[in-house]
């Protein structure tokens, strides 16, 4: 299984950045933990902080990978662009969100992307993203949905 993790912006200063928020856990040291709990897998990276590479990185993933994790970071509430994306491909994409985005402002409350995605996980810090692996390597499975469309 061949996945690809997506990040947006602000997401390349994890660790760093608001660590009462986010952790104090580099995303390199994510994603390295990630990669030894699945060996079996290929799990792969882009980080941008540019719109317009996220969505042609979402649009050119479902030719290569077999799902998509995507935490699109701020854009995940501005961006209709980004979700329109998100709809046109046919892989599954979960959305994830280290942070309880529903215990934070109002904004934040609100995904232009979830509509279109497998599924949304938040609040778990960096595990939300293994738990977003772990979903995309279950898809096979009775109990997990189809992507929407």
């Amino acid at each position: 299984m061949k996945v690809l993790i997506i990040n947006g912006p602000n997401l390349n200063l994890t660790g760093s950045r608001e660590t009462v928020v986010y952790g104090k856990v580099s995303f390199e040291d994510i994603l390295h933990e990630i990669r030894g709990m699945y060996p079996e897998m290929i799990i792969d990276h882009f980080q941008s902080n540019i719109e317009g590479e996220l969505i042609d990185h979402i649009q050119s993933a479902d030719k290569g990978y077999d799902g998509i994790i995507l935490n699109a970071g701020g854009y995940t509430h501005t961006s209709v662009a980004i979700g329109d994306a998100v709809a046109a491909v046919s892989i599954p994409v979960v959305e994830v969100h280290m942070s309880h985005v529903f215990s934070r402002e109002p904004f934040r409350h609100i995904s232009h992307i979830s509509a279109s995605c497998t599924g949304s996980i938040s609040g778990f810090g960096p595990g939300s993203y293994l738990l977003g692996v772990e979903a995309l390597r279950r898809k096979s499975e009775k109990f997990f949905l189809p992507k929407r469309k």
